[in-house]
């Protein structure tokens, strides 16, 4: 059987469809959509969750106008006083939705549509970003501009159409251009307009960054507002995609939200376990679905589990099957980094916590003000879960304040590399990538020498500014699994797991049975006892002998097993192998 090409870098629908690439059938979107009373929906999720495919579906399905979807409009006729429709019904012949029902399918290409995506508008200073703006508008307008030749445009409709295209237009102009043209379209077709919204938040993220949120805040908010509040008589639908919700400081109140914590649609973004199942039986890799569960899957939106599919489709493309992080280096993270840099000694912990494996609990809030961040740290934990850098367990709702709690923890091995990332930045700016791969080869080839000398090395540098108050053997342990997650495309990484008759600190499983296994056990020396580093290593050593943490690594096939004690008395540490 002929395999079908895996649509990487495509989100167009009808490429894939038409260019028989492998699709997983999302159409039954559009019935839930329809049967929703809601005239306009959001849908805040990660980046790369197919929320820019769904949009191109939608338009599709519903446009009427071949301009709008990158076809050559044919000119106006004055006999049937419409413009010609384009039939894309043919895309949908073999997909779900087409034995949806007549009331769903009847409404295939009978709609104008406004598609706009907001994915370049990033500029860092306000000025360049209301020129993007600007020209966004008039590329959407020029689309449309067999609307300049029809009779149902006024002579003043037409100039101001015209002053858009030429960038002429004031700014309160381009703050009304959205409402304008859904009336322009509905009243040529004599059919209610759809307006489909893509990243519709990045301007808010660049304005967050820069310096200029609240200009881009008063510009997207009249924008948005203008063509989707209010307009019950010429919108039909209107979507909106991004990765937060918006913020509650808007005066879009009719928007109905559908976060990844709504029960609703929660199959359409992402990849389902069985849809991931089939995939991978369709690639003749069943067996590696435990791994591929580990580092893609971890997602809740609703009640389902959620694989990212950006990193499922990559990861299938790979000639090797390799499992490593695709969705992360994707994007440069600066509103994460920006965010988090800002943060204290309490977060930092946090985040170590997180990066051992371990949930914290917070509120989460659905409606997220980007400049409250800076002055509401509680904002940052539902930044990152929204945003797909954590998942959510609910726990409880407060019955005073109404917020509800969740137990938030990292998705899998992939999102964990980049807290990695940035514990480290935190930690060893001044130590160098090639040190640290000199001390990860010196590990995985058995020479604990010279580990032990670079992790002497690093940790004199790290430690020279870290607070080690409070509990140091912690910060330590976070510090190690940071420098080890880079080996976490041949090795896998555990940490504070049961095997034998305990927990262990970390175990080390190579991927190849033939290679060095570990376990790992941390001791910090107690000065207040008088205890000695040579004593604190006996402990440690003892303590994975009588545990039997070897276990695991046994029952996995793994033939050469060391043991290590890390010890640390205060900056000082020192690695020992046991017998």
């Amino acid at each position: 059987m002929k395999m079908r090409k895996l649509p990487i870098g495509i989100s167009d629908f009808k490429d894939i469809i038409t260019g028989d690439y492998f699709y997983v059938d999302k159409t039954l979107f559009i019935k839930e959509l329809i049967d929703r009373g809601d005239s306009v929906l959001l849908f805040p999720r990660p980046r790369r969750f197919g929320k820019t495919l769904i949009l191109s579906m939608l338009r599709y399905f519903y446009d009427c106008c071949p301009s709008s979807l990158d076809e050559i409009p044919e000119l106006y006729s004055s006999k049937t006083k419409t413009s010609p429709t384009t039939n894309y019904n043919y895309l949908f012949d073999s997909l779900a939705i087409s034995k949806a029902g007549r009331e769903y399918t009847d409404k295939m290409g009978k709609h104008p549509v406004i598609y706009i995506s907001f994915r370049t508008i990033y500029q860092n200073n306000w000025e360049s970003c209301r020129y993007k703006l600007k020209r966004l508008i008039q590329a959407v307008y020029a689309k449309h501009d067999y609307l300049l030749e029809s009779p149902t445009m006024k002579p003043y409709e037409i100039k101001y159409f015209q002053q858009i295209l030429d960038l002429k237009g004031e700014l309160s102009d381009y703050n009304s251009s959205l409402e304008n043209l859904l009336v322009f379209l509905t009243r040529h077709y004599r059919k209610r307009g759809v307006i489909l919204i893509d990243e519709y938040d990045t301007p808010f993220c660049a304005g967050s960054v820069y310096g200029y949120y609240k200009d881009i805040c008063n510009f997207m908010f009249t924008f948005l507002g203008s063509g989707l509040k209010d307009t019950d008589q010429y919108l039909e639908k209107g979507v909106i995609v991004g990765i937060i919700p918006i913020a509650v400081e808007s005066d879009l109140n009719n928007l109905g939200v559908y976060s990844l914590l709504s029960e609703d649609f929660q199959d359409y973004f992402g990849f389902t376990e069985p849809e991931v199942k089939t995939m991978l039986e369709d690639f003749n890799i069943s067996e590696m679905f435990d791994q591929v569960q580990s580092w893609y899957n971890g997602y809740l939106f609703g009640n389902n589990v959620i694989y990212n599919p950006w990193s499922i489709i990559n990861f299938l493309r790979s000639k090797k099957k390799e499992l490593i992080p695709y969705w992360i280096n994707t994007s440069d993270n600066k509103v994460v980094e920006s965010l988090l840099s800002r943060g204290g000694k309490e977060l930092r912990e946090e985040l170590e916590q997180l990066i051992r494996g371990e949930s914290i609990e917070k509120a989460v809030n659905e409606n997220i003000i980007l400049k409250d961040i800076e002055i509401d740290e509680d904002l940052l934990w539902s930044f990152l879960l929204m945003s797909g850098y954590l998942k959510q367990v609910f726990t409880r709702q407060d019955d005073f304040s109404g917020n509800r709690f969740y137990a938030l923890s990292i998705p899998n091995k992939e999102v964990i590399s980049t807290y990695i990332g940035l514990i480290n930045r935190y930690f060893t700016n001044s130590i160098g990538n090639k040190k640290t791969e000199i001390m990860l080869k010196a590990l995985i080839e058995g020479n604990i020498q010279l580990f032990e000398e670079i992790l002497k090395e690093i940790v004199l540098k790290v430690f020279s500014f870290h607070d080690l108050s409070g509990e140091p053997e912690k910060v330590y342990h976070a510090l190690v699994i940071g420098l080890l997650v880079w080996i976490s495309g041949t090795h896998e990484i555990k940490s504070n797991r049961e095997s034998g008759y305990g927990r262990y600190d970390i175990m080390i499983i190579p991927h190849d049975p033939s290679e060095i296994g570990y376990i790992i056990e941390f001791k910090t020396v107690r000065q207040a006892i008088s205890e000695t580093v040579e004593i604190a290593v006996e402990k440690a050593l003892k303590q994975i002998e009588e545990k039997k943490y070897e276990t695991e690594l046994i029952d996995k096939g793994i033939k050469t097993i060391k043991k290590l004690a890390i010890v640390f008395n205060g900056k000082e540490v020192y690695v020992k192998e046991g017998k």
